[in-house]
Protein backbone atom coordinates (compact mmCIF):
# COMPACT_ATOMS: atom_id res chain seq x y z
CA UNK A 1 0.00 0.00 0.00
CA UNK A 2 1.41 3.36 -0.74
CA UNK A 3 0.58 6.43 1.67
CA UNK A 4 -2.48 7.69 -0.35
CA UNK A 5 -3.69 3.69 -0.07
CA UNK A 6 -3.22 3.77 3.77
CA UNK A 7 -4.40 7.27 4.80
CA UNK A 8 -8.34 6.33 4.01
CA UNK A 9 -7.97 2.87 5.98
CA UNK A 10 -6.68 4.06 9.18
CA UNK A 11 -8.63 7.27 8.92
CA UNK A 12 -11.75 4.70 8.88
CA UNK A 13 -10.19 2.25 11.27
CA UNK A 14 -9.75 5.24 14.03
CA UNK A 15 -13.22 6.14 13.35
CA UNK A 16 -15.22 3.10 15.23
CA UNK A 17 -16.72 5.83 17.90
CA UNK A 18 -17.37 8.83 15.49
CA UNK A 19 -15.45 9.79 12.25
CA UNK A 20 -12.38 11.69 12.27
CA UNK A 21 -10.32 13.59 10.02
CA UNK A 22 -6.48 12.56 9.36
CA UNK A 23 -3.68 14.42 7.77
CA UNK A 24 -0.45 13.23 6.55
CA UNK A 25 2.19 14.89 9.09
CA UNK A 26 5.68 13.14 8.14
CA UNK A 27 6.50 10.47 5.84
CA UNK A 28 9.68 8.73 8.05
CA UNK A 29 7.36 7.29 10.91
CA UNK A 30 9.08 7.72 13.31
CA UNK A 31 8.48 6.21 16.56
CA UNK A 32 10.73 8.75 18.70
CA UNK A 33 8.41 11.24 20.93
CA UNK A 34 5.08 8.30 20.85
CA UNK A 35 3.06 8.86 23.84
CA UNK A 36 0.11 7.36 25.46
CA UNK A 37 -2.27 9.12 22.60
CA UNK A 38 0.16 7.80 19.68
CA UNK A 39 -0.79 4.45 18.35
CA UNK A 40 1.79 2.99 16.77
CA UNK A 41 1.78 0.21 13.88
CA UNK A 42 4.14 -1.96 12.75
CA UNK A 43 3.04 -2.38 9.30
CA UNK A 44 0.21 -1.62 6.81
CA UNK A 45 -1.08 -5.36 7.21
CA UNK A 46 -1.52 -4.98 10.44
CA UNK A 47 -3.66 -2.01 10.84
CA UNK A 48 -6.89 -3.34 11.54
CA UNK A 49 -5.27 -5.71 14.09
CA UNK A 50 -3.85 -2.39 15.74
CA UNK A 51 -7.13 -0.52 16.01
CA UNK A 52 -8.97 -3.43 16.93
CA UNK A 53 -6.33 -3.71 20.73
CA UNK A 54 -6.62 0.08 20.24
CA UNK A 55 -9.89 -0.04 21.04
CA UNK A 56 -10.01 -2.53 23.69
CA UNK A 57 -8.44 -0.41 25.83
CA UNK A 58 -9.42 2.87 24.88
CA UNK A 59 -12.84 5.03 24.07
CA UNK A 60 -11.18 7.85 21.74
CA UNK A 61 -9.55 7.69 19.06
CA UNK A 62 -5.37 7.97 19.17
CA UNK A 63 -4.58 11.54 18.30
CA UNK A 64 -1.59 10.23 16.31
CA UNK A 65 -0.85 7.43 14.06
CA UNK A 66 2.78 6.49 13.59
CA UNK A 67 3.39 3.56 10.86
CA UNK A 68 6.95 2.55 11.55
CA UNK A 69 9.40 3.76 8.94
CA UNK A 70 6.65 4.90 6.57
CA UNK A 71 4.32 7.82 7.44
CA UNK A 72 3.31 9.53 10.87
CA UNK A 73 -0.50 10.58 10.47
CA UNK A 74 -2.31 13.15 12.78
CA UNK A 75 -6.21 12.19 14.33
CA UNK A 76 -8.68 14.88 14.76
CA UNK A 77 -11.96 14.01 16.32
CA UNK A 78 -15.57 15.82 15.40
CA UNK A 79 -17.60 17.31 17.68
CA UNK A 80 -21.61 17.14 16.85
CA UNK A 81 -22.87 20.83 17.22
CA UNK A 82 -26.11 21.34 17.59
CA UNK A 83 -28.51 19.40 14.68
CA UNK A 84 -26.03 19.21 12.29
CA UNK A 85 -26.72 16.25 9.95
CA UNK A 86 -23.39 15.43 7.86
CA UNK A 87 -20.53 15.53 10.93
CA UNK A 88 -17.39 14.92 9.80
CA UNK A 89 -18.05 14.00 6.51
CA UNK A 90 -15.47 15.10 3.97
CA UNK A 91 -16.84 16.21 0.73
CA UNK A 92 -15.41 17.17 -2.62
CA UNK A 93 -17.70 19.76 -4.26
CA UNK A 94 -16.02 20.55 -7.99
CA UNK A 95 -16.63 23.81 -9.07
CA UNK A 96 -17.29 24.74 -5.57
CA UNK A 97 -15.68 28.55 -6.08
CA UNK A 98 -19.42 29.86 -7.64
CA UNK A 99 -22.59 30.02 -8.37
CA UNK A 100 -24.70 27.12 -7.70
CA UNK A 101 -21.39 25.02 -6.09
CA UNK A 102 -20.29 27.86 -3.95
CA UNK A 103 -23.87 27.71 -2.19
CA UNK A 104 -24.19 23.97 -2.00
CA UNK A 105 -20.41 24.20 -0.47
CA UNK A 106 -21.77 27.03 2.08
CA UNK A 107 -24.54 24.98 3.45
CA UNK A 108 -22.93 21.56 3.39
CA UNK A 109 -19.98 23.48 5.61
CA UNK A 110 -22.82 24.17 8.19
CA UNK A 111 -23.86 21.20 8.24
CA UNK A 112 -21.03 20.22 9.91
CA UNK A 113 -19.06 18.52 6.47
CA UNK A 114 -15.69 19.53 5.90
CA UNK A 115 -15.21 20.60 2.42
CA UNK A 116 -12.76 20.49 -0.32
CA UNK A 117 -13.59 23.76 -2.90
CA UNK A 118 -12.10 21.98 -6.32
CA UNK A 119 -12.49 25.23 -9.30
CA UNK A 120 -10.53 26.59 -12.08
CA UNK A 121 -10.56 29.92 -10.44
CA UNK A 122 -8.00 29.63 -7.63
CA UNK A 123 -8.71 33.09 -6.31
CA UNK A 124 -12.35 33.03 -6.10
CA UNK A 125 -11.77 29.33 -4.77
CA UNK A 126 -9.06 30.44 -2.16
CA UNK A 127 -11.69 33.22 -0.60
CA UNK A 128 -14.13 30.43 -0.72
CA UNK A 129 -12.41 28.08 1.15
CA UNK A 130 -10.99 31.12 3.36
CA UNK A 131 -14.58 32.56 4.23
CA UNK A 132 -15.50 28.86 4.99
CA UNK A 133 -12.46 28.81 7.40
CA UNK A 134 -12.90 31.55 9.22
CA UNK A 135 -16.56 31.12 10.59
CA UNK A 136 -14.53 29.15 13.43
CA UNK A 137 -16.22 25.94 13.61
CA UNK A 138 -14.11 22.44 13.80
CA UNK A 139 -14.81 21.51 10.27
CA UNK A 140 -12.43 22.86 8.16
CA UNK A 141 -12.26 23.84 4.00
CA UNK A 142 -9.47 23.81 1.52
CA UNK A 143 -8.95 24.69 -1.78
CA UNK A 144 -7.70 22.88 -4.73
CA UNK A 145 -7.05 23.97 -8.17
CA UNK A 146 -9.05 21.56 -10.89
CA UNK A 147 -9.97 20.67 -13.83
CA UNK A 148 -12.23 18.38 -14.28
CA UNK A 149 -12.01 17.80 -17.96
CA UNK A 150 -8.27 15.98 -16.83
CA UNK A 151 -7.67 13.08 -15.70
CA UNK A 152 -4.45 13.87 -13.86
CA UNK A 153 -6.06 16.57 -12.37
CA UNK A 154 -8.84 15.29 -10.67
CA UNK A 155 -6.99 12.73 -9.57
CA UNK A 156 -4.06 14.87 -7.96
CA UNK A 157 -7.71 16.41 -6.16
CA UNK A 158 -8.55 13.20 -4.73
CA UNK A 159 -4.85 12.75 -3.71
CA UNK A 160 -4.95 16.76 -1.93
CA UNK A 161 -8.34 15.29 -0.29
CA UNK A 162 -6.41 12.49 1.02
CA UNK A 163 -3.78 13.98 2.81
CA UNK A 164 -5.28 17.06 3.83
CA UNK A 165 -8.72 15.33 5.22
CA UNK A 166 -7.80 11.28 5.00
CA UNK A 167 -10.49 10.27 2.30
CA UNK A 168 -13.44 10.95 0.65
CA UNK A 169 -17.34 10.35 2.33
CA UNK A 170 -19.22 12.24 -0.32
CA UNK A 171 -17.74 13.42 -4.21
CA UNK A 172 -20.32 15.96 -5.49
CA UNK A 173 -19.55 16.15 -9.49
CA UNK A 174 -21.05 19.53 -10.23
CA UNK A 175 -18.44 21.42 -12.47
CA UNK A 176 -19.96 22.12 -15.89
CA UNK A 177 -20.57 24.29 -18.65
CA UNK A 178 -23.42 25.46 -21.17
CA UNK A 179 -22.89 26.83 -24.81
CA UNK A 180 -26.72 27.20 -26.26
CA UNK A 181 -27.25 26.86 -29.77
CA UNK A 182 -28.47 24.58 -32.42
CA UNK A 183 -27.04 22.39 -35.16
CA UNK A 184 -26.13 24.95 -37.61
CA UNK A 185 -24.59 27.17 -34.17
CA UNK A 186 -22.58 24.43 -33.07
CA UNK A 187 -19.16 23.87 -34.08
CA UNK A 188 -17.41 20.68 -33.49
CA UNK A 189 -14.93 22.07 -30.77
CA UNK A 190 -17.40 23.61 -28.55
CA UNK A 191 -19.47 19.87 -28.59
CA UNK A 192 -16.05 18.59 -27.95
CA UNK A 193 -15.32 21.07 -24.77
CA UNK A 194 -18.73 20.09 -22.80
CA UNK A 195 -18.68 16.71 -23.23
CA UNK A 196 -15.30 16.70 -21.70
CA UNK A 197 -16.98 18.71 -18.98
CA UNK A 198 -20.43 17.70 -18.38
CA UNK A 199 -19.99 14.31 -18.99
CA UNK A 200 -16.19 12.85 -18.98
CA UNK A 201 -15.33 15.19 -16.32
CA UNK A 202 -18.01 13.39 -14.68
CA UNK A 203 -16.67 9.70 -14.88
CA UNK A 204 -13.34 10.86 -13.72
CA UNK A 205 -14.95 11.94 -10.64
CA UNK A 206 -16.66 8.72 -9.86
CA UNK A 207 -13.44 6.84 -11.07
CA UNK A 208 -10.55 8.55 -8.80
CA UNK A 209 -12.89 8.74 -5.80
CA UNK A 210 -14.16 5.50 -6.00
CA UNK A 211 -11.00 3.88 -5.07
CA UNK A 212 -10.97 5.86 -1.93
CA UNK A 213 -14.18 4.89 -0.76
CA UNK A 214 -13.24 1.28 -1.62
CA UNK A 215 -10.73 1.26 0.76
CA UNK A 216 -12.30 3.41 3.12
CA UNK A 217 -15.31 0.71 3.03
CA UNK A 218 -13.06 -2.48 3.14
CA UNK A 219 -11.81 -0.76 6.59
CA UNK A 220 -14.89 0.08 8.04
CA UNK A 221 -17.39 -2.34 10.17
CA UNK A 222 -19.99 -2.46 7.88
CA UNK A 223 -22.38 0.59 8.38
CA UNK A 224 -20.16 3.61 6.78
CA UNK A 225 -22.18 4.50 3.01
CA UNK A 226 -20.49 6.58 1.19
CA UNK A 227 -21.99 9.11 -2.05
CA UNK A 228 -21.08 10.02 -5.63
CA UNK A 229 -23.51 12.50 -6.31
CA UNK A 230 -23.74 13.96 -9.82
CA UNK A 231 -25.32 17.49 -10.03
CA UNK A 232 -27.41 16.64 -13.46
CA UNK A 233 -30.28 18.97 -14.64
CA UNK A 234 -33.91 18.98 -15.72
CA UNK A 235 -32.17 18.63 -19.23
CA UNK A 236 -30.94 15.54 -18.46
CA UNK A 237 -34.78 14.05 -18.16
CA UNK A 238 -35.65 16.09 -21.43
CA UNK A 239 -34.59 16.84 -24.68
CA UNK A 240 -33.78 20.71 -25.09
CA UNK A 241 -34.47 22.83 -28.14
CA UNK A 242 -31.00 23.99 -29.74
CA UNK A 243 -29.17 23.09 -26.25
CA UNK A 244 -28.31 19.49 -27.23
CA UNK A 245 -24.89 19.50 -26.70
CA UNK A 246 -25.87 20.51 -23.21
CA UNK A 247 -28.74 17.91 -22.62
CA UNK A 248 -27.26 15.06 -24.52
CA UNK A 249 -24.43 15.01 -21.75
CA UNK A 250 -26.86 15.13 -18.87
CA UNK A 251 -28.51 12.24 -20.22
CA UNK A 252 -25.30 10.26 -20.63
CA UNK A 253 -24.27 11.37 -16.90
CA UNK A 254 -27.60 9.69 -15.80
CA UNK A 255 -26.47 6.70 -18.11
CA UNK A 256 -22.98 6.68 -15.47
CA UNK A 257 -25.05 7.08 -12.18
CA UNK A 258 -27.13 3.78 -12.66
CA UNK A 259 -24.47 1.77 -14.45
CA UNK A 260 -22.06 3.25 -11.40
CA UNK A 261 -24.56 2.55 -8.95
CA UNK A 262 -24.61 -1.00 -9.88
CA UNK A 263 -20.72 -1.58 -9.99
CA UNK A 264 -19.93 0.26 -6.40
CA UNK A 265 -23.08 -0.68 -4.20
CA UNK A 266 -21.55 -3.58 -2.95
CA UNK A 267 -18.63 -1.35 -1.97
CA UNK A 268 -21.34 0.20 0.33
CA UNK A 269 -21.14 3.63 -2.32
CA UNK A 270 -24.34 4.92 -3.72
CA UNK A 271 -24.49 6.87 -7.09
CA UNK A 272 -27.01 9.34 -7.41
CA UNK A 273 -28.04 12.32 -9.86
CA UNK A 274 -29.95 15.67 -8.22
CA UNK A 275 -31.47 17.22 -11.42
CA UNK A 276 -31.93 20.75 -10.91
CA UNK A 277 -34.59 23.04 -12.56
CA UNK A 278 -33.86 26.43 -14.09
CA UNK A 279 -31.20 28.10 -11.36
CA UNK A 280 -32.41 32.20 -12.43
CA UNK A 281 -30.85 33.73 -9.81
CA UNK A 282 -27.01 32.72 -10.46
CA UNK A 283 -24.52 33.59 -13.44
CA UNK A 284 -25.00 30.94 -15.63
CA UNK A 285 -28.30 31.96 -15.95
CA UNK A 286 -28.17 36.11 -15.32
CA UNK A 287 -24.44 37.05 -16.17
CA UNK A 288 -25.30 39.74 -18.37
CA UNK A 289 -22.27 39.23 -21.25
CA UNK A 290 -22.87 35.67 -21.79
CA UNK A 291 -25.91 34.42 -19.73
CA UNK A 292 -28.42 32.17 -20.16
CA UNK A 293 -30.75 34.65 -21.03
CA UNK A 294 -28.47 36.81 -22.92
CA UNK A 295 -27.60 33.46 -25.32
CA UNK A 296 -31.26 32.36 -25.59
CA UNK A 297 -32.07 35.89 -26.47
CA UNK A 298 -29.45 36.30 -29.08
CA UNK A 299 -30.16 32.50 -30.34
CA UNK A 300 -34.02 33.31 -31.04
CA UNK A 301 -34.63 30.52 -28.25
CA UNK A 302 -37.52 31.89 -27.12
CA UNK A 303 -40.14 32.98 -30.05
CA UNK A 304 -41.21 36.95 -29.61
CA UNK A 305 -38.76 37.79 -27.00
CA UNK A 306 -37.12 40.93 -27.44
CA UNK A 307 -35.48 41.61 -23.74
CA UNK A 308 -33.28 39.70 -20.96
CA UNK A 309 -36.49 39.74 -18.99
CA UNK A 310 -39.17 38.31 -21.76
CA UNK A 311 -36.81 35.29 -21.87
CA UNK A 312 -36.86 35.13 -18.19
CA UNK A 313 -40.70 35.54 -17.71
CA UNK A 314 -41.03 32.74 -20.47
CA UNK A 315 -39.17 30.44 -18.47
CA UNK A 316 -40.86 31.14 -15.35
CA UNK A 317 -44.00 30.82 -16.51
CA UNK A 318 -42.71 27.08 -17.21
CA UNK A 319 -42.18 26.02 -14.12
CA UNK A 320 -45.45 25.27 -11.82
CA UNK A 321 -44.06 26.36 -8.33
CA UNK A 322 -43.62 29.95 -10.64
CA UNK A 323 -39.85 30.00 -9.47
CA UNK A 324 -36.38 28.66 -9.97
CA UNK A 325 -34.44 26.98 -8.35
CA UNK A 326 -32.66 27.88 -5.40
CA UNK A 327 -29.03 26.52 -4.03
CA UNK A 328 -31.13 24.91 -0.44
CA UNK A 329 -33.63 23.13 -2.74
CA UNK A 330 -30.64 21.27 -4.42
CA UNK A 331 -28.91 21.00 -1.06
CA UNK A 332 -32.22 19.37 0.35
CA UNK A 333 -31.62 16.79 -2.08
CA UNK A 334 -28.33 15.98 -1.81
CA UNK A 335 -28.50 15.68 2.24
CA UNK A 336 -31.57 12.61 1.22
CA UNK A 337 -29.37 11.22 -0.92
CA UNK A 338 -26.60 11.22 1.89
CA UNK A 339 -28.25 10.06 4.62
CA UNK A 340 -30.71 7.32 3.11
CA UNK A 341 -29.24 4.09 2.60
CA UNK A 342 -31.53 2.39 0.06
CA UNK A 343 -31.77 4.58 -2.85
CA UNK A 344 -28.85 4.51 -5.42
CA UNK A 345 -29.09 4.98 -9.30
CA UNK A 346 -31.54 7.31 -9.08
CA UNK A 347 -32.26 10.68 -11.39
CA UNK A 348 -34.10 13.13 -8.35
CA UNK A 349 -35.97 15.80 -9.73
CA UNK A 350 -35.83 19.39 -8.26
CA UNK A 351 -37.77 20.89 -10.69
CA UNK A 352 -40.72 22.82 -8.64
CA UNK A 353 -42.76 20.25 -10.73
CA UNK A 354 -41.82 21.29 -14.11
CA UNK A 355 -40.20 17.63 -15.11
CA UNK A 356 -41.26 14.14 -13.28
CA UNK A 357 -40.42 10.60 -13.71
CA UNK A 358 -41.74 8.68 -15.22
Amino acid sequence: MNITDIIPAVRIAASKNGLVTCRLAGEKGDVAGADEKTLVIDSAESIREAFDGWFEKNTPAPEKVVLKDVCTIDVSGVDTVGRQRIPGRIVIVTGGAQGFGAGIAGELFEEGANIVVADLNEEVGSEMAAKLNEKGYQNKAFFVKADVSDPDSVENLVKETVLNFGGIDVMISNAGILRAGGLDEMDPKTFDLMTKVNYTGYFYCAKYSSKVMKIQSEYSDGNHYMDIIQINSKSGLKGSNRNFAYAGGKFGGIGLTQSFALELMPHRIKVNSICPGNFFDGPLWSNPENGLFVQYLKAGKVPGAKTIEDVKRHYENQVPARRGCRVIDVVRAILYAIEQEYETGQAIPVTGGQEMLK
